[in-house]
């Protein structure tokens, strides 16, 4: 299992269309994928949880992995949070 704190970099937190590309990059893998945040831990794979919380800018959450592709999954979840505008 990899933890990794990430922040969202997006003035306007993360809406629709980014939270949809997000559950893409996630399905992507085998791993489990969990956006945690504020007591919450949601299954990154899924468009309604990850609707339902709500990310606003500059808000800190950690991104757990666990599985075979673990490392590679974390690396890219944080990766798509560093870029997103």
């Amino acid at each position: 299992m990899i933890k990794t704190s990430v922040v969202v970099k997006t003035e306007e937190g993360l809406d629709g269309t980014p939270i949809a590309l997000l559950v893409q990059k996630a399905s992507q893998y085998a791993s489990k994928v969990y956006i945690q945040t504020g007591g919450k831990k949601i299954n990154a794979k899924s468009i309604m949880g990850m609707m339902s919380l709500s990310l606003a800018g500059g808000e800190q959450i950690t991104v757990v992995t666990d599985g075979e592709d673990e490392k590679k999954a974390a690396e890219d979840i944080r990766s798509f949070f560093a870029a997103a505008k």
